[in-house]
């Protein structure tokens, strides 16, 4: 596939999507945002795991503001003008698509996610930060709202103060503040991340992909469920993985003491 402001590459199975906007600190265009929206689609068919990076010394600054270049025109006139629609056009798709998506994914941040750059890092399934990479919900700073699902996902995982905190101010997070919060899995040295990111992913590749499919579908629904739905979402799956190939082999493997060679299947 060719694209403009983003690359795509596929290996061992790792499908490996990075933000190629290097001189904006990868800012979210019309252009770039569908392409991301592309690759999800093509990564989801032909990888069993994927990387969402950025190219240069950030993650991603957040939807483009750019007068030459912006995510969407703002309107002169204020009660006409409805900065939501960027949401719901542009933003949102992306992120119920990969909520949903069928196979696991893991974000791998340098340098600066602000703004909407913030909210896609820290929706990965597991979120690795290089030593240098700082996490900002700047929307204060310009008179906006979080977005992205900030809202719901930071109040779930570090609680209303600190995220009232991170939202009103507008400060920035460190990557071992992030990582003492819980907020993200692991800090690891600049120069390695990209290759630490890549084992984590190339793990989840070769395991059992229906499962961990599920897996995921599980956590999210319990995120907002009650106990009694959990568990019989829990039940609805768990038949759905009993029925895979891979679980034969999980137990196979189990049973004759050795590693399992998962297909996906």
């Amino acid at each position: 596939m060719n694209f403009q402001e983003i690359t795509v590459e596929i290996r061992e199975s790792v499908g490996i999507l990075t933000l190629n906007a290097p001189a904006t600190l990868n800012a979210l265009t019309p252009l770039m945002v569908k392409e991301v929206s592309d690759a999800i689609d093509y990564l989801a068919e032909n990888a069993r795991a994927m990387i969402i990076t950025g190219a240069g010394r950030g993650f991603c600054s957040g939807a483009s503001l750019s007068p030459s270049n912006p995510l969407t025109p703002i309107e002169p006139n204020r009660s006409q003008r409805d900065i939501g629609l960027i949401l719901e056009k542009y933003l949102n798709p992306i992120m119920i698509k990969l909520k949903n998506l069928p196979i696991p994914w893991i974000t791998a941040v340098r340098g600066s996610a602000a703004g909407f750059g913030a909210s896609l890092a820290l929706a990965g399934d597991m979120i690795i930060a290089s030593d240098n990479a700082t996490f900002i919900q700047i929307f204060s700073k310009i008179g906006l709202i979080p977005d992205g699902g900030a809202t719901h996902l930071l109040s779930r995982t570090v609680g209303r103060a600190r995220t009232m905190e991170l939202m009103l101010m507008g400060d920035r997070l460190s990557a071992e503040k992030a990582l003492d919060w819980a907020l993200i899995n692991r800090v690891v040295a600049d120069e390695v991340l990209q290759d630490e990111a890549f084992k984590i992913a190339l793990t989840l590749a070769n395991g059992p992909t229906t499962a961990l499919s599920l897996i995921r579908k599980a956590v999210w629904a319990a995120v907002d469920s009650n106990w009694e739905s959990t568990l019989q979402t829990e039940r609805e799956l768990q038949k759905i993985a009993g029925q895979t190939a891979d679980f034969d082999e999980g137990v196979a493997a189990f049973v004759e003491k050795r590693a399992a060679k998962f297909t996906g299947q």
